[in-house]
C-alpha cells in the first residue's frame, strides 16, 4: 500500500528532482533567498527545514547526512555553522514562501523562498579552487616567503661583509 506516500514529483525522474531539491537548497544556504516557481518553492521548503534541523543536532552523523544530500562541503560547513545556530532556539518555520506573480515567458507562477529573519548575515561561500589555480596559488605564496627571507638575510650578509673589512682594517 502506498498511503501517506504523495510527494510531488514536479514532472521529473527521481534523480532529476533530488537534485534540483539538492540545488535549489545549497542556492537558498548561499544566498539566504531564491525566486523559482511555486510548485518548486513548495518542493524545497520541507527539504530544507529537515536540513536546518539537522544543522542543530551538530553530530557528525547529522553532517554526514546533510554532505549526502547537499554533495558540497563549504555549503555544508555554513549550514552547520552559521544557519543552524542563528535558528538554534526556533523551534521550526525557517522558511517563508511569498508569491511574486507570473514569468513573462509561460505565465508560471512564481514566488519568493527566503530563510526567515534569524540576525545571520548572508555572505558567499568559498568554493573549491580548481587544481590549476590551487598550485600557482601555492607558487605565489612560496615565492612571497623566500622573498622575505632573503629581505631579512640581507641585512645580515651587509653586517657580515662590514665586520670582515673591519676586521682587515684592524689587521693593518
Amino acid at each position: 500500500m502506498r498511503h501517506r506516500k504523495h510527494h510531488g514529483s514536479l514532472g521529473l525522474p527521481t534523480g532529476h528532482r533530488r537534485a534540483l531539491l539538492a540545488n535549489l537548497a545549497t542556492a537558498l544556504i548561499t544566498h539566504g533567498r531564491i525566486e523559482t516557481t511555486q510548485a518548486k518553492a513548495r518542493a524545497v521548503r520541507p527539504y530544507i527545514e529537515k536540513l536546518i534541523t539537522l544543522g542543530k543536532a551538530g553530530d557528525l552523523h547529522s553532517r554526514r547526512q546533510a554532505l549526502a544530500k547537499l554533495r558540497h562541503r563549504p555549503v555544508v560547513d555554513r549550514l552547520f555553522n552559521d544557519v543552524a545556530a542563528a535558528y538554534s532556539d526556533r523551534p521550526g518555520g525557517y522558511t517563508r514562501i511569498i508569491k511574486t506573480g507570473f514569468r513573462v515567458g509561460d505565465a508560471a507562477p512564481m514566488a519568493l523562498i527566503e530563510l526567515v529573519e534569524s540576525g545571520f548575515e548572508v555572505k558567499p561561500v568559498k568554493a573549491a579552487k580548481p587544481a590549476a589555480e590551487a598550485k600557482a596559488a601555492k607558487a605565489e605564496e612560496k615565492a612571497a616567503v623566500d622573498e622575505a627571507v632573503e629581505a631579512e638575510a640581507a641585512p645580515e650578509a651587509v653586517k657580515a661583509t662590514d665586520t670582515a673589512e673591519e676586521t682587515k682594517a684592524d689587521d693593518k
